[in-house]
């Protein structure tokens, strides 16, 4: 919309009336959507907001609950919640941005911080946190558009996201099924300790699922996990597209063993020193 990314001053009469809703709401849409200085710096500081409670989330799920400090909790909560409703209230159809799956990690992840002023941070509330990875998604819009770095390794760091993301969660599934029941998984990160091993076929043995349920989990993760765990590996260690312009077409990523454009059918010429082969 033009009037979202007008930069003109506004007239006496629109400052006038900047209280009233319609106004409010073009202000707050700016924020979000806008691309004057004000929204991108806005966006930024959501951005590093994210990653610092994304980090602290994962931290956190590895500490004793008993030396976590709920205020913390509190104060991360109010400030998702004051995001999700700015966010809502931005939305030309907030009841289906309501519905859209993020939206509905991110007010679940703020239910659960609240809870613990109820509840006494159980390992639930923990692993519950760890939806906020999804927030993962959003952030990589953000750093598409604000980095030049970024959009020469998108993929390199969108597969790196999305091994974080599996592995985290699997990691969540073992510790939540079998924290209170597995005497060698005490803490979270005994539960990430054995993902990893399972995930990597080491299989130190060290710890071992003792019940029918853990075992089958096992299994799962053997079967349907190692393969989707070692393709998200290669990918950040071999890109699955290169970098090189078509002359033609301009079509700019290609298999590393291309030796004619898809798009146009050009023969190309992909420097290469033949470990693709």
């Amino acid at each position: 919309m033009s009037s979202e990314t007008n930069d003109a001053k506004p007239s006496d009469k629109d400052q006038a009336d900047t209280a009233s809703p319609p106004a409010l709401q073009a202000k707050v849409r700016r924020l979000y959507y806008g691309m004057t200085p004000a929204a991108r710096r806005w966006r930024i500081a959501l951005l590093v907001f994210d990653l610092v409670t994304i980090t602290y989330f994962i931290v956190s799920s590895m500490m004793d609950p008993e030396n976590v400090n709920h205020l913390i909790d509190y104060a991360i909560a109010a400030v998702l919640a004051l995001d999700y409703g700015l966010r809502m209230y931005a939305a030309h159809r907030p009841w289906r941005m309501v519905f859209e799956f993020t939206n509905v990690a991110d007010l679940i992840v703020i239910l659960s911080l609240f809870a613990s002023a109820f509840i006494d941070n159980l390992a639930f509330l923990r692993v519950v946190r760890m939806l906020r990875l999804l927030r993962s998604y959003h952030l990589l819009r953000e750093l598409r558009s604000a980095s030049l770095f970024f959009r020469r390794n998108e993929e390199i760091i969108q597969s790196a996201i999305n091994l974080m993301v599996f592995v985290f969660v699997v990691t969540a599934v073992v510790f939540v099924t079998e924290g209170h029941q597995n005497p060698s998984i005490n803490t979270y990160l005994d539960a990430l300790y054995f993902t990893v091993t399972t995930l990597t076929t080491t299989g130190f043995g060290d710890i071992t699922m003792t019940d029918s349920f853990g075992r089958l989990l096992t299994v799962l993760i053997m079967i349907f996990g190692v393969g989707l765990f070692l393709r998200l590996v290669q990918t950040i260690f071999r890109p699955q597209k290169v970098a090189y312009d078509c002359p033609d077409c301009g079509l700019s990523r290609h298999d590393p063993d291309a030796v004619h454009c898809k798009h146009c059918g050009r023969t190309i010429n992909i420097p290469t020193e033949g470990e693709w082969a």
